[in-house]
């Protein structure tokens, strides 16, 4: 006896609501064992392979890699409780159909057979949105699809386009039920996933009641909110008098011309977070020179003297975990709601790392109570799992100020973007040779620009200039850190 479930894209955490196919690890006709990974997602935040909590005959897959899916969309079927053979998947729908259509003890008996295979197949571990198995009356049965509906990979039409094969199912699957939102009516529950979401429309005084989702089922995305608030905001929009086209000079490209490339993913995360930080926080920057010829000195006789090699970078975030400890209004944030500013009792150190994938951010947490060989050794992990595109959401959420290298690439200053909802960045160019004044006599040593850029709305110039000049001193100075703080 098979039971065709469907097994849709969970919810990842983290207020993530789609994700990208990256790679299928299954094909139509696999017999996947309960909590095996079928596919590799990409989302905003880390590559992740997602388990299905069915156990049986894959029958479909829903869209190509490179396809992008909200949360809540079919990802696959599986033939549950089928016999691992090649003809599982095609007895599936018969043998669903007469269990369900049956009338009396025989149905009733079926039904209970079946739901007693589902239960053996199905895991005990929790998915956003599946949980354990629970009784069988309160799980659903989902009757196997047309194949104009359930359109498998391999039987894909070659003339279509991958974003039409992966939201076919997820269409003719909204117009067979009503929507969430009106199922729900005035009264009952918002269908939102996303805590991200509900933020959005809370802090922009919008009744999520009012927006109707273009997810499946009605889940409301941060799309729908976005166009809600659009059309409130600018309602005399349509009104407005139309200016005259301008002229296009003949010859000129067209306005379609050129490469496009998908604000998504990784990408699109970092373009949401940097044009939120710049929305949101009122920034200033300030910078000093420093001659670092002595840091380096300490660190070549740092390393020189056995045990594990020290980098630089955890030096830095030496200095700037002391300096934090000296100037608490930096390792903070703003609570815009509350119209609080928000101090932070522990230093969780993100750092910039440019990878494959872009520039992601990592924490290294607790920065302020480890030492220079812990730090070396959470830097040089989080940099590998980084390139690896192995890091997890708790790896690049949680910071509370960045320290960002961005002398790796040869530069010497920048005005960084604050690494939203933190209040600071300290910026950290290239090391190289130039003149200096050295005790009173001109001299080569190894000089550094430093740079902060801050939330002017956490403090004001003064504590900033001295934040960065105890980080110049210490840079300079390295016994400065010997201290107490």
């Amino acid at each position: 006896m098979a039971q065709v479930l469907e097994f849709k894209l969970p919810d990842l955490g983290e207020g993530l609501t789609e994700a990208e196919i990256v790679r299928w690890l299954v094909a139509v006709g696999d017999v996947v064992a309960i909590d095996q990974p079928v596919v590799e997602v990409e989302t905003a935040k880390a590559m992740v392979e997602v388990p299905c909590p069915y156990g049986g005959v894959v029958t479909a897959r829903f869209g190509e890699e490179g396809t992008e899916l909200p949360v809540g969309a079919p990802l696959l079927t599986v033939a549950v409780g089928a016999p691992a053979d090649g003809g599982a998947a095609a007895g599936a729908a018969p043998e669903t159909t007469r269990s369900s259509s049956g009338s009396g003890t025989d149905s009733a008996s079926a039904s209970s057979s079946a739901d007693s295979a589902v239960s053996s197949e199905y895991s005990g571990n929790v998915l956003v949105g599946y949980g354990t198995a629970g009784p069988a009356a309160r799980r659903r049965r989902i009757r196997p699809q047309s194949p104009a509906v359930a359109n498998p990979t391999p039987n894909a039409t070659a003339g279509s386009t991958p974003t039409a094969r992966a939201t076919a199912p997820a269409a003719s699957s909204a117009s067979a039920r009503p929507a969430a939102a009106d199922v729900a009516g005035p009264e009952g529950p918002v269908p939102v996933i996303s805590p991200l979401v509900r933020k959005l429309a809370r802090d922009r005084g919008l009744d999520l009641r009012e927006v109707r989702g273009s997810g499946p089922e009605g889940l409301i995305l941060r799309a729908d909110v976005e166009r809600a608030l659009t059309a409130r905001e600018a309602p005399v929009a349509a009104e407005a008098p139309v200016a005259p086209a301008a002229s296009v000079p003949a010859g000129a490209p067209a306005a379609s011309a050129g490469e496009r490339i998908p604000l998504r993913g990784l990408r699109g995360a970092v373009a949401d977070k940097l044009s939120r930080s710049r929305t949101e926080i009122p920034d200033a920057t300030c910078w000093v020179d420093a001659d670092a010829t002595e840091l380096m000195a300490a660190r070549t006789a740092m390393n020189a003297a056995g045990g594990p090699k020290i980098s630089l970078l955890a030096l830095l975030a030496r200095i700037c975990a002391h300096a934090l400890a000296r100037f608490p209004e930096l390792n903070a944030t703003v609570d815009t709601a509350a119209r609080e500013i928000v101090r932070l009792p522990s230093v969780h150190l993100g750092f910039a790392a440019q990878t494959p994938r872009g520039l992601v951010v990592p924490v290294v947490r607790d920065a302020g109570t480890r030492s220079a060989e812990s730090l070396t050794e959470e830097f040089a992990r989080l940099t590998e799992t980084a390139r690896q595109g192995a890091l997890t959401p708790a790896d690049l959420t949680g910071g509370t100020f960045t320290l960002n290298n961005y002398g790796v690439f040869g530069v010497d200053g920048s005005t960084p973007i604050i690494n939203h909802p933190e209040a600071a960045m300290l910026g950290v160019g290239r090391i190289v040779p130039k003149p200096w004044v050295h005790q009173g006599e001109l001299a080569v040593r190894q000089v550094v620009q430093l740079s902060l850029t801050f939330d002017h709305r956490v403090c004001d110039g003064g504590t900033a200039g001295g934040f960065l000049r105890y980080v110049a001193d210490c840079v300079e100075q390295p016994a400065v850190l010997l201290r107490t703080v």
